[in-house]
């Protein structure tokens, strides 16, 4: 049977951004509304605030838990594991962080593994990581050579910081024993991102030692730009974004370098042709889950990343008075948005849809867009049109990040296909009626 949609109180702080954002302290959660005759039926799978990784279907069903959270979960591909269904990395083992540490970075965190639908550990790696723990964050991937990448950070003195240590950005290509036989530190790329020289100087003279926060790690991937001649585009080329800085990135995999870059330094965002399609990429601020789209969906080859518009960048962005974020679907070639999701697709206010922080967007194979409004644990599916046509809101509550207050945030929501799972899962499509809004009209004489 669906999830029945259940009252509880949500005491929201946007803690991460500074922005103020206003929520009802009682609102429904589960699934809101579903069509399944326009929704992409799957499961979808994410770790909530309550620490734990959640596996749901169509009805908001759980139809598995492991009681270990990721940031993010990790599903890994079957074909990777000899055909076993099931497999997720997460972290295993945290502690405190010390006063460095905070919900945005991974400076807690002892341990990452893999383990099998049934939650039993298959593989760990945390002691024998650089300094004996893992300090993951934000990604990690298993790659089809078997080996793992993980985003971690690394705290050591940078000369010309202000700060006496950063919290810096490393990547570690391990292998199944251990060995970490690939590594890569954003401190020593900081001329290839973009930032101009009086950018820099701002850089080094933060006091935030977390100065670029690497949000995201993917792996390029076969696509038709490499296929094409484009040798930035190689499938095992990696692609990541700051949030801090507003850039996303590729690096080749064989010379470390930065060869392809969109950001910081984007036009700002006109709102008269905000709606104009294909146009010029214009400014994203704090985005994350940066991407390529996977060969074989719907856009294929182009880049897909939600776009927070959250306060970053260095000098801070200005935002708009009355703004949301965006979701955006972009040629990396041709640098142009050719498509692109804000509230505005639904027929709603631009502050209808709105996350300062966290947050993510898959293309699914049918066109449609899986986006997890993070900062309000938030799922729901668009069509390429705008239209809503499965949200859930996430039943589980923790602690806000860096806060003693209760919220149901969620980092990153991922989809996952139905033979993803072992045969015999339950799964429910059932479909959810939205009420419809009415207008009403104001009585005579008032």
């Amino acid at each position: 049977m669906p999830r029945a949609t259940i009252p509880l109180v949500l005491l929201t702080s946007t803690l991460l951004a500074g922005a103020l954002h206003a929520a009802p302290s009682v609102y429904p959660t589960g699934v809101t509304r579903y069509d399944p005759a326009k929704a992409y039926n799957q499961y979808v799978i994410f770790s909530g605030a309550d620490k734990q990784t959640h596996l749901i279907d169509m009805n908001g069903n759980e139809v598995r838990n492991w009681p270990q959270a990721g940031f993010p979960s990790a599903i890994i591909d079957p074909q990777l594991v000899g055909g076993e269904r099931g497999r997720v990395l997460l972290q295993l083992k945290d502690k405190d962080p010390g006063p460095l540490g905070s919900a945005g970075n991974g400076l807690g965190n002892q341990s990452v593994g893999e383990l099998d639908w049934n939650g039993k550990l298959v593989w760990q790696w945390g002691e024998q990581a650089p300094g004996g723990a893992a300090q993951q964050h934000h990604d990690q991937r298993r790659l089809s050579n078997g080996n793992t990448l993980v985003l971690a950070n690394k705290v050591h003195k940078v000369a010309g910081f202000k700060v006496p240590q950063v919290i810096d950005d490393v990547i570690y290509e391990v292998s199944p024993d251990g060995q970490v036989k690939w590594q890569w530190l954003a401190s020593e790329h900081l001329k290839e991102f973009g930032l101009t020289p009086a950018q820099l100087q701002l850089v080094r003279g933060t006091s935030n030692p977390d100065y670029l926060h690497i949000n995201n790690l993917s792996v390029v991937g076969p696509n038709r730009w490499f296929d094409a001649g484009d040798k930035r585009f190689a499938p095992d080329n990696l692609l990541i974004d700051s949030r801090n800085a507003n850039f996303i990135a590729i690096i080749d995999k064989h010379s470390a370098k930065v060869v392809w870059r969109l950001g910081p330094n984007l036009a700002p965002i006109e709102p008269k042709s905000a709606g104009k399609l294909p146009r010029p990429v214009d400014q994203f601020v704090g985005q994350h889950d940066a991407h390529i789209i996977p060969a074989g969906l719907p856009g294929a080859g182009n880049l897909l990343v939600f776009d927070n518009q959250g306060t970053a960048g260095y000098p801070s962005v200005p935002l708009g008075l009355i703004a949301g974020s965006r979701v955006l679907e972009i040629d990396p070639i041709k640098r142009e948005i050719v498509w692109q999701y804000s509230a505005a697709s639904s027929r709603q206010p631009g502050w209808a849809f709105y996350s300062s922080f966290i947050s993510s967007a898959r293309r699914l194979p049918n066109g449609n867009t899986l986006i997890d409004e993070g900062m309000n644990g938030r799922f729901f599916q668009v069509t390429g049109a705008g239209e809503i046509v499965w949200e859930y809101v996430s039943p589980y509550l923790g602690k806000a990040p860096g806060s003693e207050a209760v919220s149901n945030w969620v980092y990153r929501a991922l989809p996952v296909n139905y033979d993803w799972v072992p045969e015999g899962t339950p799964r429910s499509q059932t479909a959810v009626q939205a009420p419809e809004p009415q207008l009403k009209q104001a009585s005579a004489g008032i």
